[in-house]
């Protein structure tokens, strides 16, 4: 037996559907809510609902659609996911790394099954917690995943809802997390059925994508209802040990208690349940602490935010580029500012936006680690015309230094799939729309949004092209060959030295420091007695710290198959005195005498 329910509070008739049959339901006491207790239904069963005798359409609550978005629903019992995690005790933000992959290009084969054969490689790497780019159902075989319709179901062709346990339980064994990314601000357009059911959402907002998700205008306790639920579902029925919430900046809610102050109020008391943390982790452009301030503070309670300010940052110092929102960063000031305060934008003036943006960051108040900072992520990859990696770009050099200064960093950093061996595939922008009509707005939509920017419409990749997805998975082979081997070497040793020095993992933004000489090229980053040199120039130059050396951990030009003669290599990791003599384009971690 099975029971069935669902909330559509402005139907005359409700309607289950199995097969040819079509079983009536009755109103629930709760306003909106029709149910159904019926014998013949059980794991396995395929199912739809119809209102007032209209189309058969999926559950908006469906744990499973196996023949896509469009088609019938089919009940699942979490209880039957494969899991042997019960010792899993969870994993936190603080110290760690987290590693940013999209299931449908990690691989060949693109599934679940297949991630779980490159694991290993992410536990020598030093990864603590993985987060998969959105999962819940979406239209097509392939595609970001941020046009979701079903966003209580795991896309099929990915492995489905035991391909995703038997995915995490697999990581848990190897001692990685896992987060998922999530949407709640907006569905995908083609499968989305959420609106004949009931007031999901409002012309009170407008968004990029229309009509709102209704979370403060009539009807909307149930709808709020549906997005804690949602994440409650995720972080209860699939071990999982996070959400990362996508654009929380396009949630529009006007009521006293936002909806992120609601939902991470649900996850804590879930975590406190559970026994083991978790963690959510907003996306938002707003620059606004109060997202992440504890709710005792009069903040939302959210745990950690994205922090797009250290990207645009640390790419515009390393790439030299200044369109569109890098018009204010390159400088190394820049990087400075955003290392010390977390923001660059903390009430200043934004060029970009033509207006001021951001407020000042409470160091006092909250730690570093509620940062999660990169140096690329599948954003600023996709979202260039070509899809080029920033390893397309740099040189070895500037790649190790932007290695280095992300992870030392005193935020929780975060690598995009492939980035530790500077991976030659591009990550390009692909759907598999199967409407004509949309895939043909989608196309020519995207070219003529870069053309706005300057590249020309013929140089921007045909999203519905299958050789562009298939151009965007990942080549492993290059992991055994120069120059990549080289630049994985380098990301395992600066991880593991992270995760060594407590320095690197002290959450203290308030105790960081930076000196720079913006002619000179170099900056130093201080983190209690390590101190990071860079050289950013292309000559070597001598670099000032404020104690003498006691010893080198690391530095990028030894064994990185650097340029420079070998007497030049020795002289930047056998300095004395108060300075550090660094080759053109590179990087030493070293630690410094105490006081």
């Amino acid at each position: 037996m099975t029971f069935f329910e669902v909330w559509a509070p402005e139907a005359k008739q409700v309607e289950l559907v199995l097969g040819e049959r079509r079983v009536p339901m009755e109103r629930s006491a709760r306003g909106g809510w029709w149910e159904l207790d019926e014998p013949s239904a059980g794991a396995g069963t395929d199912y739809v609902f119809s209102l007032d005798g209209g189309p058969a359409r999926p559950d908006p609550r469906s744990r499973r659609q196996p023949h896509g978005v469009h088609g019938p629903s089919r009940v699942v019992e979490p209880g039957r996911l494969p899991w042997s995690d019960a010792a899993w005790s969870g994993r936190v933000a603080p110290g760690g790394v987290i590693y940013e992959l999209h299931v449908g290009t990690f691989t060949a084969q693109g599934t679940f099954d297949a991630a779980i054969a490159k694991l290993d490689h992410l536990a020598q790497l030093g990864v603590d917690l993985v987060e998969l780019m959105p999962v819940a159902a979406f239209p097509g075989r392939h595609g970001w995943g941020y046009d979701g319709v079903a966003l209580w179901a795991v896309h099929e062709p990915y492995g489905g809802p035991a391909g995703l346990a038997r995915f995490i339980d697999a990581c848990h064994a190897r001692g990685i997390g896992v987060l998922l990314d999530v949407v709640y601000n907006h569905l995908g357009p083609s499968g989305n059925y959420l609106g004949e059911f009931g007031p999901y959402f409002t012309g009170k907002h407008h968004t990029p994508w229309g009509a709102a998700v209704n979370l403060d205008d009539a009807g909307s306790d149930e709808v709020r209802a549906f997005v804690v639920g949602n994440a409650l579902h995720w972080l209860r029925d699939f071990h999982l040990d996070g959400l990362r919430l996508d654009a929380v900046h396009a949630l529009a809610d006007t009521r006293a208690v936002h909806i992120l102050e609601e939902l991470a109020a649900a996850v804590d008391a879930l975590a406190a349940q559970l026994g083991r943390p978790l963690l959510l982790i907003a996306e938002t452009d707003l620059n606004d602490p109060r997202i992440i301030t504890p709710r005792q503070h009069n903040g939302y309670g959210v745990h950690a935010q994205w922090d797009d300010d250290f990207h645009h940052a640390l790419h515009a110092l390393l790439t030299g580029e200044r369109h569109g929102y890098y018009a204010d960063f390159g400088s190394i000031a820049a990087l400075a500012k955003t290392l010390t305060g977390a923001y660059f934008h903390d009430g200043t003036r934004s060029s970009f936006r033509g207006r001021s943006h951001g407020r000042p960051v409470d160091t006092a108040l909250l730690g570093a680690d509620r940062f999660v900072v990169f140096l690329q992520d599948h954003d600023q990859v996709g979202n260039r015309a070509g899809g080029d990696r920033i390893a397309a770009a740099l040189s070895p050099g500037l790649l190790r230094v932007g290695a280095a200064l992300l992870l030392t960093s005193p935020f929780t950093p975060m690598l995009f799939m492939g980035e530790e061996w500077g991976a030659g595939t591009p990550w390009q922008y692909f759907t598999d729309h199967q409407e004509p009509d949309l895939a043909a707005a989608v196309r020519d939509g995207r070219r003529r949004e870069f053309a706005r920017h300057g590249w020309e419409a013929g140089s921007v990749p045909d999203p519905q092209d299958p050789a562009t997805f298939a151009r965007s998975k990942l080549d492993w082979a290059e992991i055994a060959e120069a120059p990549h081997r080289a630049l994985l070497d380098w990301h395992r040793r600066l991880i593991a030295l992270r995760h060594s020095e407590p320095d690197l993992y002290d959450p203290g933004l308030a105790r960081v420091r930076v000196a720079f000489d913006e002619a000179e090229r170099w900056l130093v980053l201080t983190r209690g007695r390590i101190r990071v040199a860079v050289n950013l120039a292309d000559a070597a130059r001598s670099v000032p710290l404020d104690r003498p050396v006691e010893s080198v951990l690391l530095a990028s030009d030894e064994g990185a198959g650097a340029q420079q003669p070998h007497e030049e290599r020795t002289a930047a990791v056998r300095s004395s005195g108060d300075s550090v003599r660094l080759p053109a384009e590179s990087v030493a971690i070293v630690r410094v005498t105490a006081q």
